[in-house]
């Protein structure tokens, strides 16, 4: 069986080095995303010979990553099945994109069996364009952001650093308790929040914020991808009563952060069709499909 553990802040070097070869603007393939979320996806990692392999999920319910790096392709996807095999579960592969997708089928034809649920699509967008707003399809975007200016003109954005790393916690918990603290998925997502913080340096994450009055009141942070094109982005939190407060921060990151990456990726919307509707709005350039093969040997 492949040798699985979580990851830990020691492991970035040779994980990122096995990202380097990722052929995806996937959000998955950074070391950061797979850090964080550990507790809340049961997120752990292998190295075998010179690839990066992870696993999520528990009991029956696991999932693997391609194989990530160099060398035999073939023989580390026959590792994956073995170890799903020995667990007594079907071996499945998550997150496959076009490119590993036809690498995949022509490897092993036949041998897997492949579906795609846009939930799991990822959103990516021109920074260009999220940077500047212009154009008639983002006259909405440009109405709420002046709005927002008009209404809190005492406003400055800010990049989070160890001085205001503390606010944008406190932040973030009031978002929770304006919601539902006793809700695991808040707990999980909360817990990758407090953990990107503690090793914000270490894992080399970007953020911003927007204080109104001298209040922290919005912020968003992530990491740049091995391949140095993108960005994707982690977390993003402001109050949903404040009108502008999402908008602006989006804008103003964007703006101060990341105008040396062509594409932010901002993740998936989970089916969940608020969130869908919000990412919609900002009119991806690319909607990443990400694949399921299931061994059906």
């Amino acid at each position: 069986m492949l040798s699985f553990k979580r990851a830990q802040i020691s492991d970035k070097a040779w994980v990122d080095e096995c990202l380097r070869h990722a052929n995806s603007m996937n959000c998955e393939y950074t070391f950061g995303n797979l850090y964080i979320w550990s507790t809340a996806y049961n997120t752990e990692i292998c190295k075998y010979k010179d690839f990066l392999i992870v696993r999520w999920g528990r009991g029956k319910d696991i999932k693997y990553s391609l194989p990530l790096g160099e060398g035999d392709f073939s023989d580390a996807i026959n590792a994956i099945i073995d170890d799903a095999k020995a667990l007594g579960i079907t071996p499945e592969i998550y997150g496959i994109t076009e490119g590993y997708l036809y690498l995949l089928q022509e490897a092993f034809t036949g041998k897997f069996s492949y579906s795609c649920d846009d939930a799991n699509s990822d959103y990516i967008y021109s920074v260009e364009k999220m940077a500047s707003l212009s154009g008639k399809k983002y006259h909405g975007k440009r109405n709420h952001i002046t709005n927002f200016k008009k209404n809190n003109p005492n406003w400055k954005f800010e990049k989070i650093s160890r001085e205001n790393i503390d606010e944008c916690i406190a932040l973030h918990t009031r978002w929770i308790n304006d919601k539902d603290p006793d809700d695991e998925d808040y707990s999980f997502e909360f817990e990758a929040v407090l953990t990107a913080f503690e090793h914000y340096e270490e894992l080399g994450f970007v953020g911003g914020l927007i204080r109104v009055d001298g209040e922290v009141i919005a912020y968003t942070l992530g990491e740049a991808q091995m391949n140095k094109k993108c960005f994707v982005s982690h977390i993003e939190k402001a109050p949903a009563d404040v009108q502008g407060a999402y908008p602006i921060i989006c804008q103003e990151f964007t703006k101060n952060c990341l105008m040396d990456f062509e594409f932010v990726n901002r993740e998936e919307d989970l089916g969940i069709e608020g969130l869908r509707r919000a990412k919609q709005s900002y009119y991806p350039e690319i909607l990443l499909e990400k694949w399921v093969a299931k061994y059906n040997d």
